[in-house]
């Protein structure tokens, strides 16, 4: 799937990666298939099916970001056994026209979790 707006081309490939996300040395999220993100310009995001993350580890927070091109974004943050990693993971729950395959998948920060392509 491919959109463009003007010059910020966006695609989403649903691609066979086996990606673990950890944190706190437990599993938050473990794939066997992923949607990837492509965004001009930036690098490559990986957007995961809820069924894929371990839910009762993660909290709703009141964080809110806005994206002009894929809309708002929800944040979560990860409970550990060392305390909560904050706004750690994000999810379009209501995405833009175009981007709608992301509806309710998660990414995640990698500079707050550990991910892993095996």
């Amino acid at each position: 799937m491919s959109k463009s707006a003007g010059d910020h081309p966006i695609t989403i490939e649903t691609e066979p990666r086996r990606v673990t996300v950890e944190a706190g040395g437990r599993t938050i999220i473990e794939a066997n298939v992923v949607l990837v993100l492509k965004e001009a310009g930036y690098k490559p995001v990986f957007y995961f099916a809820r069924d894929a993350a371990a839910m009762a580890l993660l909290e709703k927070s009141d964080h809110v970001t806005h994206c002009p091109y894929k809309g708002d974004a929800t944040h979560y943050h990860v409970r550990t056994p060392d305390g909560l990693i904050e706004n750690a993971i994000w999810s379009y729950e209501d995405p833009r026209d175009g981007v709608s395959e992301i509806k309710d998948h998660l990414a995640v920060y990698p500079s707050k979790l550990d991910m892993t392509e095996h």
